[in-house]
């Protein structure tokens, strides 16, 4: 028996739990058709087989036909949700693990033009900015519906074998009941008069769950207990919610939650990503805990055991929920008991999962690219029937990648970098404070290099005659991108790219043009270091939105950074060229929509953003010599198998990766290396 605080059971009702680790329901957006199917299913099965104590699954699983998906929500309210939860629930139980699932109404948190096209209900006639309805006020007709459809839900999970159901009730249809600030209900026994009025639609949903599944069944609320805003809840009726929640008899947990999420800076608030403080709700969960004494759960950036463990052993929470962390790596149960916490992969709250979700993709991790892959991708890389020598070059985050996954295969192992530090355009994004938690994807991985034994060459320019020196087996060229200036009719001589400024080559100027031609981090934080130097800049871009691939909670830092200060944004305009005027710079700005008009304006500084070009000398040097001449098996590469042999001369295989091939992101190099090296 352990006396570590994090992997002591609990006693839930009748349900005993392994450990006090559990990762919150969330929405991965895995699901297919509105159904959890194998995709979702091994998603969830890596983590209970790790160890983890419950997992949660869907993240706001609709109810009902007029609360469509806006984010790949499950579908609850179909019938043949029932026996793909049910294959979910069994095999996270043969792991060990408890399963639950989260029910909600959106509310007037979705769209009138997804789904059915059905009006969108809600208890007031208020906008929510993020989603931008204007619902419908709800009927007497449209309450009992939609009561009497969660409790069909609840029906349908228990009949999937599910342990329990947990109620979404923060920024979704319940929550716009409880908060003042949502319920415009008329005159009436729901409307917003007393917190009487406010919780009765909460306790109908929960008297009528109660009813249908017996006390044998899990019910947990999810809730706001303190909205943090003008007119919003106060924390005074939050507490006594709980209080309410656990005279009542029909509530096993509360799950704490703190502030709201119609906006995208309220939803940054709530759940904080990179630069924003850790577990900063836990004192709230506490309160609750100590004042009512109902199981209590909390989940809002506990990155690290470090925290977690903190929160269980202070007596703050009673279950902690370490949901990001598991996106990072599902097995950090495992690696607790096994006494291996030094090689936990790190969330580093880049929060790319939840941006992607946001934005209409599925949640990936920035630098686990087998999370949601794991019917293709491994969590643990087998080893190799044959030992190989295998070169890298590179020690950025798809050359220590490509190194890591080939240590773990076995393969002798050797790198390459020609600066004195690894980490490529890493660093430069943790230059930033507030990024400062990115150089963990380096970190990590240069620890997991050192020791499986790889040899690791910094200030080392390596040429084809360094490599082939080697014998390698196999070449992995991961040399990047260097910064490209965007196509201009003259004058692209003038300018400084954003990496100059990041790196502290270039100084900032005091009027600056930076045209961002690629929509990305590096804009904005080349646009934060210049405005820190008091400088004035306008951002143009010629895209119809600036940043569009920021996405909407990480942009959330930056405008909170750059708004006060002489920054401004310019959309739909493109730089062409640039000429010199005595000491000032004068630019020439047009457009894609209109040919026939510009302008010229004056400045002492343009810095330009238009991504990376390959730095792949080395790899076209290779080629040649190369068995396979370069070429990557396409369809191999992306169902798992391994690559065929090449045509060319007998010597090693040779792949490039990451932006040495061309300018992408920090997943899709680490997604390159991993799915390339381990099957080599």
């Amino acid at each position: 028996m352990s006396n570590d605080p994090l992997l002591q059971p609990y006693q839930l009702a009748h349900l005993t739990l392994r450990n006090r680790i559990i990762t919150t329901s969330h929405e991965p957006a895995y699901g297919e058709d509105g159904m959890p199917k194998d995709r979702y299913r091994l998603y969830h099965l890596a983590r209970a087989k790790a160890g983890v104590a419950m997992v949660m699954t869907a993240g706001s699983a609709s109810v009902s036909r007029d609360s469509p998906p806006v984010f790949s929500n499950l579908l609850v309210w179909k019938d043949e949700v029932v026996p793909w939860m049910k294959s979910l629930a069994d095999d996270c139980h043969e792991a060990g693990a408890a399963v639950m699932i989260q029910l909600s109404h959106l509310g007037r948190r979705t769209r009138w033009d997804k789904g059915d096209w059905l009006p969108v209900p809600a208890p007031g006639p208020f906008r929510e900015p993020s989603h931008r309805a204007f619902p419908k006020v709800m009927e007497d007709w449209d309450i009992s519906r939609i009561v009497t459809d969660y409790a069909d839900a609840a029906e349908r999970m228990q009949a999937a074998g599910l342990d329990g159901v947990e109620f979404e009730c923060y920024g979704h249809l319940m929550d716009q009941f409880i908060s003042p600030l949502t319920n415009g209900m008329p005159p009436g026994p729901y409307d917003g008069s007393s917190l009487d009025n406010r919780l009765r639609f909460a306790f109908d949903v929960l008297q009528a769950c109660r009813d249908r599944v017996g006390p044998g069944f899990l019910l947990g609320m999810r809730y706001v207990a303190d909205e943090d805003a003008p007119g919003g809840l106060p924390v005074e009726e939050g507490v006594e919610m709980a209080r309410r929640f656990k005279a009542s008899g029909l509530v096993d947990f509360v799950n704490i939650i703190k502030g709201r999420i119609h906006t995208d800076a309220a939803m940054t608030d709530v759940i904080p990503i990179q630069g924003m403080r850790s577990a900063p709700h836990l004192g709230l969960a506490g309160r609750i805990r100590a004042e009512v004494g109902l199981p209590t759960f909390h989940a809002a950036r506990i990155p690290d055991v470090a925290t977690a463990r903190h929160a269980v052993a202070s007596g703050l929470v009673d279950m902690v929920g370490m949901t990001r962390a598991h996106m990072a790596d599902p097995q950090v149960v495992r690696k607790i008991v096994e006494g291996r916490e030094h090689d936990i992969r790190p969330c580093v709250g880049a929060t790319y999962c939840l941006d992607r979700i946001y934005q209409g993709g599925m949640a990936l991790c920035i630098h686990n690219p087998a999370t949601g892959r794991e019917e293709t991708m491994p969590h643990d890389i087998p080893p190799a029937s044959v030992k190989k020598k295998v070169v890298v070059v590179g020690a950025g985050p798809a050359g220590l990648e490509a190194a890591r996954v080939a240590a773990e295969r076995g393969h002798d192992v050797t790198v390459f970098e020609v600066a004195d530090r690894p980490g490529g355009q890493i660093r430069l994004t943790a230059q930033s404070k507030r990024r400062a938690e990115m150089i963990g994807i380096i970190d990590w991985r240069l620890a997991q290099c050192q020791a499986k034994g790889v040899r690791l060459n910094f200030n080392t320019w390596a040429e084809a005659a360094d490599v082939t020196a080697l014998s390698p087996d196999v070449v992995i060229v991961a040399t990047g991108g260097l910064p490209q200036r965007p196509e201009m009719t003259s004058g692209a001589d003038l300018t400084v790219t954003a990496w100059d400024i990041l790196s502290g080559d270039v100084k900032p100027g005091s009027n600056v043009l930076l045209f961002d031609d690629a929509g990305d981090h590096t804009a904005l934080q080349t646009a934060e270091v210049l405005a820190a130097a008091g400088a004035t800049v306008e951002v143009i871009t010629p895209d119809r939105s600036f940043a569009p691939e920021i996405m909407g909670m990480n942009i959330v830092p930056y405008m909170r950074s750059l708004q006060g200060k002489s920054v401004t944004f310019t959309v739909t305009y493109r730089l062409l060229s640039v000429a010199r005027d005595g000491n000032r710079l004068r630019a020439t700005i047009g457009s894609d929509y209109r040919t026939d008009w510009s302008e010229v304006r004056d400045f002492d500084q343009v810095v330009v953003n238009h991504g990376t070009e390959p730095n792949a000398g080395l790899y076209f040097d290779l080629k040649p010599g190369s068995e396979n001449l370069g070429a990557v098996d396409y369809d191999a590469l992306v169902d798992g198998r391994p690559q065929p042999a090449g045509k060319g001369p007998q010597g090693f295989r040779l792949y490039r990766i990451g932006d040495a091939v061309e300018s992408r992101n920090t997943h899709a190099a680490i997604y390159d290396a991993l799915r390339l090296v381990k099957d080599i």
